[in-house]
């Protein structure tokens, strides 16, 4: 179960979603899209291109170029006690390959969605299908999703404790902007909602399908909107995996030279710790992402090693302070407000 808190904005959350939902398509996985808010249908229209291998190294060929002549201007501007240290490798992916890459500026072509079998439960037609519903003080739209999500994976075979005779395949669970208003819950709304927990009963019964299964889940919530700190701690509690993206649209950080080559930060708060009582611990803790002409793409942070001549000493000060912000594992960190030391 992948828990992704959305930005803002929604612009960057809803890149995850898709690429999720694209590399079940390539593998040949079937999906299963749940949205309050777009149609599933329209989802799976918008899904990015996959990249060819051939493709892919030539895109990351051009952008490594990019990079190495902007080195090359910058090499003057550069302390002289900087230049002889290695260079920090910002992305793994010239070294090991996984899963697939996608050209978000072109969608992926009919014939390739259409190739797996897919099903979609779109909230709004749920509802006026049935008369509400409303099961063990769980709102009616969890429960219909819920209802669904156990008839896939009984029909059409996932179910891991129920031997099948036919091939076995992988389930993907796709579910948009849950604990939103959309849904009819109001968690969203206030600091004490009236239905606190509808949210968690129903990823405490989803948790225990997935367990039985042959399925993968991701979520994304709006966690910027939700009030109530002890629900997000039982919603992260709840979850294997906890991603947060940080978009810096509208914020200090957009205009920040620090953060120029990045448009947000990407906060892992939990990673999978199944069948034991402590997760893994990442060595790279400050992670952030940018949107290319063509990728979307996950790097180590790091800061540049100098500040440009042109940024004022009132300006370097607010950097300074700035860059306080970032965690303990960042290789570099900012001590006092004078100057940033490597």
């Amino acid at each position: 179960l992948v828990f992704t808190e959305e930005d803002k904005y929604n612009l960057y959350s809803s890149l995850l979603f898709k690429y999720f939902l694209a590399e079940g398509i390539v593998c040949g996985h079937d999906l299963f899209v749940a949205s309050a808010k777009e149609h599933p249908d329209n989802i799976l229209k918008e899904l990015p291109s996959p990249l060819l291998d051939d493709t892919y190294r030539k895109e990351v060929g051009d952008e490594a170029a990019a990079a190495k002549s902007e080195d090359l201007q910058d090499s003057m501007k550069i302390a002289w006690r900087y230049q002889n240290l290695p260079k920090m490798e910002a992305s793994p992916t010239t070294y090991t390959k996984f899963g697939h890459y996608y050209d978000i500026s072109k969608k992926m072509s009919p014939e390739l969605y259409q190739s797996v079998k897919w099903h979609s439960f779109y909230l709004h037609e749920e509802l006026s299908l049935e008369p509400e519903m409303k099961t063990c003080n769980m709102n009616s739209g969890y429960a219909r999703l819920l209802q669904s999500i156990q008839r896939i994976i009984s029909q059409e075979g996932f179910d891991g404790s129920d031997p099948q005779k036919k091939q076995r395949n992988v389930l993907r669970i796709g579910i948009q902007s849950l604990g939103s208003v959309l849904w009819g819950d109001d968690v969203c709304c206030s600091d004490t909602p009236e239905d606190a927990h509808s949210l968690t009963k129903f990823l405490y019964i989803l948790r225990g399908l997935l367990r039985k299964s042959l399925s993968a889940c991701i979520i994304t919530v709006p966690a910027h909107l939700i009030q109530n700190k002890a629900i997000m701690e039982r919603v992260t509690n709840l979850s294997d995996m906890v991603v947060g993206l940080e978009s810096f649209i509208g914020s200090e950080r957009e205009t920040n030279p620090l953060y120029k080559d990045y448009h947000g930060l990407v906060h892992v708060h939990q990673i999978p710790r199944l069948n034991s009582l402590i997760c893994d611990v990442s060595d790279t803790k400050d992670l952030a992402f940018r949107l290319k002409r063509k990728l979307f793409t996950i790097e180590r942070l790091h800061l540049p090693p100098d500040l440009s001549d042109t940024v004022s000493r009132a300006s370097k000060q607010d950097l300074a302070g700035s860059a306080k912000l970032l965690s303990s594992g960042c290789g570099a960190m900012a001590i006092g407000k004078k100057h940033l030391d490597f």
